[in-house]
């Protein structure tokens, strides 16, 4: 198996940075292990594998932009080969992502003469929805734009666009290893101490979205974050924010799976030992089984155990 280069895609960070005294902020992600672990019990194709890895990096990049606790989901439905993609973030950084896909159409935009343009074969005709549930304030909100530009990236910048009407410009790179993305966004220029004039903050912005523009993939997931900050913005004094790790964690676990085998009632669990002689449950998102032997399903319902169904041996 091939090894990532020395020194990269080890870590689980963001970090938030900003020109001082001008109205142009960022954000940069890296993600390592917490996108090694999310894929560990899924199998995706490559191509799959990288729009997946770009869309939970995405996710990271617009949590980080928010002050508020709760989950960020954004959503890509189209009518590609990849039907639907969700990648989820929290306000404290925990992510976890999933995506539906019919496999002949991935392998069909593996061929040489569609992999100039894989995203439109991937995403197709759809939306990209973003929705913020807030925890305290029991809040929804949720922006819907199509996918657009080409890319993951491009549709991003719509959504900024039209959404929260902000200039926004977005990288984002995927491999087997890591995941990284790079935002720039121009700010309002009210309700802040902003000493620099309107068109000096406009080129600043115009001349680092050209900057992160230039970054190449294997750039942009190898290369450390404060050089790629420091080409993004040349000469300038960049506040630079601690930064955040991130960490993988999905909802499942044996207590919820054993509600959900108690939901389905005693006698549906007797039927699925005696055809399959356990109970298996994979998670939806993580594809994580969770496996219940009869002795264990059983004892769910508090039933005898000493005759396991389709059985002849006794317990």
């Amino acid at each position: 198996m091939q090894q990532p280069e020395s020194g990269r895609a080890r870590i689980d960070i963001v970090q938030r940075f900003a020109v001082e005294r001008q109205s142009v902020r960022g954000q940069f992600v890296r993600l390592g292990p917490a996108w090694l672990a999310l894929r560990e019990h899924g199998d995706y194709p490559e191509p799959v594998r990288r729009m997946l890895g770009e869309a939970v990096t995405a996710a990271v990049l617009l949590a980080s932009t928010l002050k508020f606790e709760g989950e960020l989901t954004l959503q890509l439905q189209g009518d590609g080969a990849v039907r639907l993609l969700v990648a989820q973030c929290t306000h404290d950084f925990r992510i976890r992502a999933v995506a539906r896909f019919d496999r002949e159409r991935v392998e069909a935009s593996m061929r040489p003469a569609v992999l100039a343009d894989p995203f439109a074969v991937l995403a197709g005709a759809g939306t990209l929805v973003v929705t913020v549930e807030a925890d305290r304030r029991a809040s929804r909100y949720q922006g819907v734009v199509p996918i657009s530009g080409g890319s993951l990236a491009a549709s991003l910048e719509h959504y900024f666009e039209n959404s929260e009407q902000l200039p926004t410009a977005v990288v984002l790179g995927a491999d087997d290893f890591g995941t990284a993305g790079l935002l720039v966004q121009r700010m309002p220029d009210h309700g802040g101490v902003v000493t620099a004039s309107i068109d000096t903050a406009n080129q600043t912005f115009a001349a680092a979205r050209a900057a992160i523009g230039s970054v190449q993939r294997d750039e942009l997931l190898a290369r450390p974050p404060e050089d790629l900050m420091r080409r993004a913005f040349s000469g300038l004094d960049l506040r630079v924010h601690d930064s955040h790790p991130i960490g993988f964690r999905c909802r499942c676990s044996r207590e919820r799976v054993s509600g959900m085998l108690r939901s389905l009632g005693l006698e549906e669990v007797r039927s699925i030992i005696a055809e399959q002689q356990s109970v298996t449950v994979t998670c939806e998102f993580c594809h994580r089984p969770w496996r219940f032997d009869p002795v264990d399903a059983l004892r769910l319902f508090g039933a005898a155990v000493d005759q396991v169904p389709g059985s002849t041996t006794l317990n």
